[in-house]
């Protein structure tokens, strides 16, 4: 088990969230689990990261995780065993989520839900496929980014560790931020501007410049409705 550098948990009077991923690739989160948001979000106390080397849960010399599939194919698929034996030896309890092409589409309202809870646990799985008792007998559930394949979880989990743990007490200096993001019980946020007001011809919307909080207000709220329903046109929901 490996912890990413960082800073040193601060004090905090509510227990962290305890967030274990389990992987072949340990070193793959070391960097961005210690820097910004996550690791702001772990120097405030309000996260704990456990990293598990799947290959410390083999049992021969070469370290084996994956073996060819049963009636053939191409490809190599990851073996059980190392997943259970991570997963019973973390003493992890639900959520306990396999990335997974199959698995539902992650949102918003799952980066809310795992926030509130206090462990979250990744299994992230690489070359062909992972053997189906994992996902039908240890993960409690299956998410997916998308409708497109990565060469393993490695890249989803991350992804879900930070939309997570950005909604954690500390990880922000502004958690208004986060509450105004888009899909935040919302849809899509209004477009943002800063200075300058004019670059190379391009303006700023006079509304922003009016110092009319009301009209301001009115703009951000259509343009939210505008660009949510035109996301939905877009994808056919």
């Amino acid at each position: 088990m490996t912890e990413p550098a960082g800073q040193e948990p601060a004090p905090s009077n509510e227990r962290p969230l305890r967030i274990n991923v389990v992987t072949i690739f340990p070193e793959f989160f070391t960097t961005p689990l210690g820097l910004s948001i996550p690791s702001r979000a772990r120097g405030a106390g309000a996260v704990e990261y456990r990293i598990v080397d799947l290959r410390d849960f083999t049992h021969d010399r070469h370290r084996t995780v994956d073996d060819y599939p049963y009636g053939g194919g191409p490809g190599m698929v990851m073996k059980p065993g190392p997943f259970f034996e991570a997963v019973e030896g973390l003493g992890a309890r639900a959520p306990i989520v396999l990335m997974s092409a199959r698995g539902k589409r992650f949102t918003q309202q799952d980066a809310i839900r795992f926030s509130e809870g206090d462990e979250l646990t990744l299994l992230c799985g690489h070359y062909k496929d992972v053997d189906q008792r994992v996902a039908d007998h240890l993960a409690t559930e299956e998410l997916s980014l998308g409708d497109f394949v990565l060469s393993g979880g490695e890249p989803a989990a991350l992804a879900i560790i930070d939309a997570t743990v950005r909604l954690l007490p500390g990880a922000m200096s502004d958690l208004d931020s986060a509450r105004t993001d888009s899909f935040f019980e919302r849809g899509l946020s209004a477009p943002s501007y800063t200075r300058p007001p004019e670059y190379r011809g391009l303006m700023v919307p006079d509304v922003l410049l009016s110092g009319d909080h009301k009209r301001v207000a009115e703009w951000k709220e259509a343009e939210s409705r505008r660009l949510t329903n035109r996301s939905k046109d877009r994808d056919g929901s």
